[in-house]
């Protein structure tokens, strides 16, 4: 009676291959939760695609990618820091790479850890981990192994950040550019005029970026008429009217129904966000789960592991069906993967 994530193998794969050839240097992001796939699956499928570097957020991700299959390095995204005990046992691995932001942080390591893999950020109008390269001490680079610098870029990237940025690096120390957030054509082009090696990182459009490929359903494990006005659930809520009530699988621990902090960039989202308040101001709360074609609300806030549904009026739906569920991909823990 699972929540399950079906995957379309065959366009999945043909998604990251049409990725894989307009982007050279590509570089797969697995973190979190492997983006609803899970670490191991997605360090899998990068094997799979003959990749040699994976990047993950974490340094408790690099045992989880290794348990997935994954022989090749590994880069990981946070930045050390001296008081993270296992990013600093993980320094005397040969495939570990690790992204230093600070300049103290560097001159430790080259003074305590010679010989480390680095990749050094620079900071960016994120500012968010980053130094400036004109900042670090050309000595301290020549006892690591530098593999170049990193420039992660807010989510609608600038060719012409990312250009003056590597310019920035490359007159310090010359190695290799990784770039995030960067169009595929400005990515290019900043490979085509760069006269070194170039990656970019990659994780929602590769893992994401043809929705088709996937899809996540929820199975309906229990269903009760209702009448208006009688009490349900854990908070003993009045049915709005007579209907039925929908058990469904899916609630807080799969992380259904979660949702992030969103920009209010323009009227429109800012529109959508004071007219849901106002419905859940009045108990209407809309769920992800979709019967007979729309979207369903919540009789109460989800549960652990499953969900009561408010159904005005018929059903429509029997014990054991399949409905869609809409999840935030990269919150959404699903009880099992299926391959179509």
């Amino acid at each position: 009676m699972p929540l399950t994530l079906t995957i379309d193998r065959e366009r999945w794969t043909s998604h990251q291959r049409d990725l894989l050839g307009e982007v050279p240097g590509l570089v797969p992001v697995a973190k979190g939760n492997g983006y609803g796939f899970g670490l191991a699956q997605l360090a899998g499928q990068a094997q799979v695609l003959g990749l040699g570097t994976i990047a993950v957020g974490i340094a408790q991700e690099v045992d989880l990618v290794r348990a997935g299959g994954w022989t090749g390095d590994v880069v990981v995204l946070n930045p050390w820091r001296p008081f993270d005990e296992l990013a600093t046992a993980q320094l005397v691995d040969p495939s570990v790479i690790v992204t230093i932001s600070r300049v103290e942080d560097l001159k430790a390591l080259a003074e305590q850890h010679p010989g480390t893999r680095v990749i050094v950020e620079i900071e960016t109008s994120m500012h968010r981990h980053g130094l400036e390269p004109g900042q670090i001490n050309p000595d301290d680079l020549d006892r690591l192994r530098f593999e170049g610098w990193t420039i992660h870029l807010p989510a609608t990237g600038s060719l012409a950040e990312a250009r003056r940025l590597a310019r920035a690096g490359l007159a310090v120390r010359p190695g290799p550019i990784w770039v995030s957030h960067l169009s595929v054509a400005d990515y290019r082009a900043l490979h085509d005029e760069l006269d070194v090696e170039t990656h970019m990182r990659v994780g929602t459009r590769l893992w994401l970026g043809d929705k088709g490929a996937y899809r996540t359903t929820a199975t309906v494990l229990d269903v009760h008429p209702i009448a208006k006005g009688a009490a349900l659930g854990y908070h003993q809520h009045k049915a709005p009217k007579d209907g039925h009530l929908l058990i469904v699988s899916g609630g807080t621990a799969h992380g259904v129904a979660m949702a992030a902090p969103v920009p209010q960039r323009s009227l429109r989202q800012r529109g959508v966000t004071i007219a849901q308040g106002v419905l859940d101001a009045v108990g209407r709360t809309l769920s992800p789960y979709e019967v007979a074609g729309r979207k369903r609300d919540f009789a109460e806030p989800p549960h652990m592991h499953s969900s009561m549904i408010f159904m005005p009026g018929e059903a429509r739906v029997k014990v054991g069906d399949e409905i869609p569920v809409t999840t935030r991909m990269t919150t959404v823990t699903t009880d099992e993967i299926r391959w179509a």
